[in-house]
């Protein structure tokens, strides 16, 4: 974080300082939750959970070197005294955000949020330093813990936001006021939250109007194969860019094909020139994820040569999110099993598909997580695609809906043994302990809170002669 003295954090949060015996010391390090990251000049944040009260690491954190504590309640050593922690929190990033010289960029969507923000920071890392959010903290503590991880140095700052209602998004560019906002697609993840696409699109698009106009700097980059992203246009004052692969946008990708391995290339053309594009990532989706990327940097003025390079070498970042790993049997492992909803999941079916082009393919599939009513025609919809694609096993893993997913499956034609419903990942793990054999690729993929990347990691583990249970 930019050095602010403890003083002017309590004013800048409306806080009380307790126990501090100098308010002009500084924190000149990151501001953090957790007290296994503090370091010698950190801010450590005690947010009361469901199990840990932050609050009882206060004498931990301090003795690592932390300047004081962000607390709801006098703590015994040094400490600003808020109401509301998470209030504090996204007060004190609304003030370095404005204090920083860094273009904000920031961007949403129902699929692809992740892998594209890593993406953007790889291409932009190219021109001049940049932070961004890690993994997927893009909710209203994590979103403005990666603003305060910005320093002086730090000349762009790309913020993944995510909504579970409408005026999430709002709330959290209130927090972080983007130059830039990137809506990628409005598909059906969380949808039995919000009630349909047309209350995603309302929420997703808060980015777009939170944006300033055109004559201030405001860019709005849309993507031009999605109807609803597109009618987003209207709600900005921003300068509109169209990403994608129609011919009316303005960053858009031809001859698009994929490689041997499943790896896109592309013609990418931009307003000031055209560059070829071979990705070292995995599956024909990542296409409009770098498409989102180029047309982002693009406005940032790199030139489409820069940024073929960029998007050329960059790789995957983020853990169990299209991870592919080779065993050294001749076994491919495709742990994407990070979180999942319907858009996804059929891009990494499509994806296996075409890494497996002449092998044996699996797709290990469990339960997309908070579909609503939509949760069996969803579930149905990914095991008839799996048959479809000729995918040569199909792995329903848990209860009811890896029961539709195989049923799904089951109505499409496939017999036999080419699906099968097991309990839990344990029994995945020991089903394909046993019948796999060199050149099979294997896709797992799962909501993240079915736990399937124990899956993927016990697979990779089994080819080094390591143990795979997931007990």
């Amino acid at each position: 974080m930019i050095a602010l003295s403890l003083a002017e954090i309590a004013a800048v949060v409306g806080g009380q300082t307790h126990d501090i015996p100098d308010p002009s010391a500084q924190v000149t390090g990151p501001v953090v939750r957790d007290s296994r990251e503090v370091v010698p000049g950190s801010l450590f944040a005690a947010f009361v959970g469901a199990r840990v009260d932050g609050h009882d690491y206060a004498p931990q954190v301090v003795e690592a070197g932390a300047v004081a504590v962000l607390a709801s309640r006098p703590v015994g050593v040094p400490a600003i005294v808020v109401d509301d922690v998470q209030t504090a929190l996204g007060a004190l990033a609304r003030h370095v955000v404005r204090r920083l010289g860094a273009t904000l960029v920031a961007l949403t969507g129902s699929a692809g949020k992740t892998s594209t923000k890593d993406l953007i920071a790889q291409v932009l890392r190219h021109k001049a330093p940049t932070v961004f959010t890690p993994g997927s903290l893009n909710n209203e503590i994590g979103l403005p813990l990666t603003a305060l991880s910005a320093t002086e140095e730090t000349r762009f700052l790309v913020l993944e936001m995510g909504a579970r209602g409408i005026g999430h998004i709002r709330y959290l560019t209130e927090l972080t006021p983007p130059r830039i906002g990137l809506v990628l697609n409005v598909g059906t993840a969380h949808i039995g939250e919000f009630g349909g696409r047309e209350q995603i699109a309302q929420a997703k698009g808060e980015l777009v109007e939170a944006l300033p106009s055109a004559q201030d700097g405001g860019a709005a980059i849309l993507n031009a194969d999605d109807p609803l992203v597109r009618a987003m246009a209207s709600r900005t004052k921003a300068k509109v860019v169209l990403f994608g692969e129609s011919a009316e946008a303005d960053v858009r990708a031809e001859n698009v094909r994929l490689t041997d391995s499943g790896q896109p290339s592309f013609r990418l053309h931009t307003p000031s020139g055209a560059s070829d594009v071979t990705m070292r990532l995995y599956g024909e989706h990542h296409v409009s994820n770098a498409l989102a990327a180029a047309a982002v940097a693009h406005e940032l003025g790199m030139s489409a040569e820069e940024i073929a390079l960029a998007l050329s070498e960059a790789g995957t970042l983020s853990r169990w999110r299209m991870e592919v790993t080779e065993r050294p049997d001749g076994v491919t492992i495709v742990n994407d099993a990070y979180n999942a909803n319907p858009e996804s999941m059929r891009a990494a079916l499509k994806a296996l598909a075409a890494m497996g082009k002449g092998r044996r393919t699996w797709a290990v599939l469990g339960k997309m997580a908070e579909l609503g009513d939509e949760a069996l025609a969803e579930h149905d919809a990914v095991g008839r695609l799996a048959v479809r694609l000729n995918v040569s096993k199909l792995v329903a893993v848990g209860g009811v809906e890896a029961s539709w997913l195989q049923l799904g499956a089951y109505n499409e034609g496939s017999w036999g043994e080419e699906s099968v419903h097991v309990s839990d990942a344990q029994a995945a793990i020991d089903l394909l302990r046993s019948e796999l054999r060199p050149g099979d690729v294997v896709l797992v993929k799962a909501s993240r809170s079915v736990g399937l990347e124990s899956v993927g990691q016990a697979l990779v583990e089994a080819g080094t002669g390591r143990g795979v249970d997931a007990r």
